[in-house]
């Protein structure tokens, strides 16, 4: 095998095959010429791609590696880590887009002369993009594994020009670099010249931003604990509090945001949702995550487009900095017209005792236990006069007694305009319902607000149900229990048109929003938790509702009890010829896909994960303006009437058959399509017996936290179609009494917790 070959590891030949890891493991075990390890452990051994690939063409197991496959796979197994390699493709993808004849010119060149010829090129790129301090050689501090991913209390950030000297009586304990994206030595570029070349073909059909946000996107999918993620659509949203737009076009602005700066910039997912022409400054503890974050935003940009007098010009690039920002704040001079931020909650280690007399505290030295305050105030401290920031903030920043001072003074001075409560499930943690905090630098000699909004979207209802639907489709899509993961579902678009309503009108909307003057709000708690100050809306919609929900669950009830099964006859267990999903696949009886869409990626809905374990209606979400991660390469896969979906993670015994309502919705993440061939197998007979308990069992793998379903080994027995159609009828109508029970479970639970109100609030009497 060369050196520095792609390495992949089971569960990578796994996804290559289309199969599960099980799959993966039989091989091994059968088959005297599987490929020998090369590296990995013991338990997690790794195997050489292109051995690998092979074998699999060998056996007839692969077709054809899908080109998108082929470079994550490589950039996965990349000798330097999937960090580095994508520092180097990031790199060479500016090359591809900004200087394409260049590259074409570098890739004709054998491997060895290609990697000696790309540094002095990419030096060039990296100049024009990013500054002068990018063009110049990092030597081995760029070019080692170590210092590409540390551990960081931020996110990602990234690059840029030289630091200017900071000021006297600035702490600066540690570095605040100049930026940390430098074109690679000869010798580090040489392993990953098959890779560049891969990268640069696949950008050359989907784009070099989106080639390269799906390889990001892939990369922070399979490492979602080291990454603090800000979601598109909250992103979106805090970026339109901002700079609100004009009009219904988002890209519409009469006066464009000229900077803005997020100083925890994470993967960058603030600064990439800005619109309009912006010069976009980022701070970011971690230096590989920033050299990330840098070239993503880059590559966002437009590349460079001829001028009147015939030369070529580029967008300014992003402004990147490394270094802790608290601590050694890399933009000391900066009055920015916006700041986006969601910084790291619960921070003990941020500088308290350094940092005491820093002129940031200008209300006040944040407690130890306050370092979401600090934030708040280093973020006003960068803005200009007049200036609005948005922060994403967890709720007991809002209410914890040692912080009543700062807030105070915040209300005083008229810098925090609204406090916002969104839906838990809004950003990671996905269980708490975090603030959005809308701050404005006060203006010298302008009289201080004296109101603030508080508005509360955590309780809005979901997606209007289809008036056509079945008793297990409830309104708003909710239902008990809370959809899994901890993540609950709601309409992003109903809270993205509430907050932006609610902050551009400054109105009273009841059970949404309130202005509240600042006057009673300056108690002894300065409590500006929404909840306190905002009536929760009556379950049921009041006592006036309480009828209607009534008679809805008698009705339901009614119908509920015609649905009962017959008393079932004993019988003898059946010991039947059994088949299995796999075997039925490679017979051509149905097919398999695999779901990849998530809400608001695609414009059809779509059916969740959430959605099949508990009935509602496919999520219907506007799309977003923006992609997210790992998401622009991939079809949805829509489904037709017919199709069984199932669950592949959490081992619950869950199946839907698509019906006439569902067909056109995108299939979700982590489900599984099966499409029967309705002249061989009944959707209900194939959907029923897949909800077996010992069927579900002996096809699932055990990990140390979760359950995952190998959809493959799932097992049918051998019947006739008559016989699976008289089995499918009564898998049927069990389908229809689960979806009953469930309707009327929610509206007993409207209608009980709806009296409680009402007796306790004085709206329904006892008698």
């Amino acid at each position: 095998m060369p050196e520095n070959a792609t390495e992949v590891t089971a569960a990578g030949i796994a996804r290559l095959a289309g199969v599960g890891r099980a799959a993966v493991s039989n091989w091994r075990r059968r088959y005297a010429d599987f490929p020998q390890p090369v590296g990995g452990t013991g338990t997690s051994p790794s195997f050489a791609l292109s051995e690998v690939e092979q074998w699999l063409r060998d056996q007839g197991k692969l077709a054809e590696v899908p080109l998108r496959e082929r470079v994550w796979q490589e950039v996965a197994g990349h000798p330097a880590g999937a960090p580095q390699a994508l520092i180097h493709v990031g790199c060479a993808l500016l090359l591809v887009r900004d200087r394409p004849t260049a590259w074409l010119e570098l890739a004709a060149a054998p491997d060895e002369r290609m990697a000696a010829l790309l540094p002095q090129a990419l030096g060039h790129v990296l100049t024009a993009r990013l500054g002068p301090e990018a063009g110049r050689g990092h030597g081995a501090g760029a070019s080692d594994p170590a210092r590409v991913h540390t551990t960081s209390a931020q996110g990602p950030g990234g690059v840029h020009a030289a630091s200017p000297p900071n000021p006297a009586g600035v702490h600066t304990p540690g570095a605040s670099g100049p930026g940390s994206v430098h074109p690679p030595t000869a010798q580090d570029l040489l392993p990953s010249v098959p890779l560049l070349r891969a990268a640069a073909e696949l950008a050359a059909g989907i784009g070099a931003g989106q080639a390269f946000e799906f390889l990001l996107g892939r990369q922070l999918d399979a490492n979602p604990r080291q990454y603090t993620l800000t979601p598109p659509q909250l992103a979106e949203l805090m970026a339109d509090l901002a700079e609100p737009p004009k009009g219904a076009d988002r890209a519409a602005r009469e006066r464009p945001v000229r900077s803005v700066l997020d100083p925890a910039a994470g993967t960058g997912a603030l600064l990439r949702a800005v619109g309009g022409p912006a010069t976009l400054y980022a701070q970011e503890a971690d230096r590989g995550l920033a050299a990330l974050t840098a070239l993503r935003l880059a590559l966002a940009v437009e590349g460079p487009r001829r001028t009147a007098d015939g030369t070529h010009r580029a967008a300014p690039g992003p402004v990147v900095r490394t270094g802790d920002t608290l601590r050694a704040d890399a933009f000391p001079e900066l009055a920015a017209d916006t700041v986006l931020c969601h910084p790291p909650f619960n921070e003990r280690n941020w500088g308290h005792d350094e940092l005491a007399y820093d002129p940031r505290w200008e209300y006040g030295l944040p407690a130890r236990t306050e370092s979401e305050l600090a934030w708040v105030q280093h973020v006003l401290a960068r803005l200009r006069d007049g200036g609005t920031a948005v922060l994403l903030m967890p709720p007991a920043a809002a209410s914890r007694r040692s912080g009543r001072r700062i807030r105070a003074g915040l209300l005083r001075r008229g810098a925090l305009r609204a406090v916002i409560a969104l839906p838990a499930g809004a950003a990671p943690p996905y269980g708490v319902p975090l603030h959005l905090w809308i701050l404005c630098k006060p203006e010298p000699g302008v009289r201080p607000a004296a109101d603030l909004l508080l508005a509360d979207t955590s309780d809005l209802p979901g997606p209007a149900p289809d008036p056509t639907a079945g008793p297990g489709r409830p309104p708003g899509g909710k239902a008990p229990g809370g959809p899994g993961g901890g993540r609950e579902r709601f309409d992003w678009p109903a809270v993205r048109s509430a907050v932006l309503d609610a902050w551009r009108d400054r109105a009273d909307v009841e059970g949404v929003s309130r202005v509240v003057p600042v006057i009673e709000l300056l108690d002894d708690d300065v409590d500006l938790a929404p909840a306190r100050h905002l009536p929760r809306p009556a379950s049921g919609g009041g006592a006036s509702g309480l009828g209607e929900v009534r008679e809805r669950l008698t009705e339901t009830l009614r119908l509920t009890a015609g649905l009962v099964p017959p008393a079932a006859a004993p019988a003898a267990p059946a010991h039947r010829p059994l088949t299995t999903v796999g075997e039925l696949a490679r017979a051509g009886a149905l097919f398999l896909h695999t779901g990849t869409a998530v809400p608001g990626s695609t414009a059809a809905p779509v059916l969740t994960e959430h959605d099949v374990l508990t009935g509602p209606a496919p999520t219907a979400l506007a799309p977003t303006e923006r992609e997210a991660p790992g998401g622009a390469a991939d079809e949805p896969v829509l489904l037709e009437p017919g199709d069984v979906v199932v669950p592949v993670l959490g081992g619950s015994t869950a199946a839907r058959v698509v019906d006439a309502e569902t067909a056109g919705a995108a299939l979700g993440r982590n489900l599984q399509l099966l499409r029967p061939d309705p002249a061989a197998v009944d959707p209900w007979f194939l959907a029923g017996f897949l909800r077996g308990t010992a069927n579900h069992r002996q096809a699932s793998s055990y990990a140390s936290t979760a359950a995952r379903l190998d959809a493959r080994r799932l097992q049918l027995p051998r019947m006739p179609l008559a016989e699976q159609q008289r089995y499918g009828e009564r898998f049927r109508e069990l389908a229809a009494f689960e979806e009953a029970l469930r309707t009327a479970g929610r509206l007993g639970g409207q209608l009980v917790q709806g009296m409680y109100d009402g007796l306790t609030d004085g709206t329904v009497t006892p008698g």
